[in-house]
């Protein structure tokens, strides 16, 4: 905690470029990250979502000093960072904290292999929807700012056809849509709409994670 330094991020700002070296590691508190391939053509597609629950900067655990993906803020808020050198020798010096690092490296793998599959297999508001309950599980509240533009980014969809199934989910009474911003309004029936790939990666996360964390602190809630 004392090498740590709390920040404030904001809406769109790129912590780090592909092919760029990464000096700087983050712990989102309240703010949370995409990961976006992008392509020789300029488009791009979300490939992982990083929230309180993760790190943005992965490569440099697994011993890299850069990444083939972009990170960009989806939701402001704050964070935690250190630079990549403090955060090595740290790991150098604690057993425990390099196999939480790892293990979520490993949950953060998994999550891109799903979107991945999931991408290429399921419906539209199938898709959506899951994205949405990952959003809905780091953001502070039930309503966060997002247009259909972005969405459209961040899923790899035309924006027609992401106002269509947002359309289907607001028809269905599961989220509200207005002014950029949207409100989940049935998290269960949310989570009935989306496929299965959520909770594959939501078991993961809570399996490989939950008990080292709280074996790093007892003391959690």
């Amino acid at each position: 905690m004392p090498r740590l330094t709390r920040v404030e991020l904001h809406l769109r700002q790129v912590l780090h470029l592909p092919g760029r070296p990464i000096t700087t590691v983050y712990f989102p508190e309240t703010a949370w990250v995409s990961m976006i391939a992008t392509l020789e053509d300029g488009d791009g597609a979300e490939v992982g979502v990083i929230g309180h629950e993760g790190v943005v900067g992965l490569p440099v655990i697994l011993g890299a000093d850069h990444d083939d993906l972009e990170a960009m803020v989806q939701n402001p808020g704050t964070a935690l960072c250190i630079g990549a050198a403090a955060l090595w020798e740290e790991m150098e010096q604690d057993p425990a904290l390099r196999l939480l690092l790892l293990r979520y490296a490993l949950v953060h793998h998994g999550q891109v292999a799903r979107t991945a599959a999931c991408n290429g297999r399921h419906y539209t508001e199938q898709r959506l929807a899951r994205w949405l309950l990952i959003a809905h599980d780091r953001s502070q509240g039930d309503e966060f700012p997002m247009t259909h533009e972005l969405l459209a980014m961040m899923l790899g969809l035309r924006r027609a056809g992401v106002t269509v199934a947002a359309g289907i989910l607001q028809k269905a009474g599961l989220i509200r849509y207005e002014r950029g911003r949207i409100t989940i309004t049935d998290r269960a029936g949310l989570e009935s709409a989306s496929c299965e790939c959520y909770g594959v990666v939501r078991r993961s996360l809570d399996r490989l994670l939950a008990p080292l964390a709280e074996a790093k602190d007892p003391g959690r809630s």
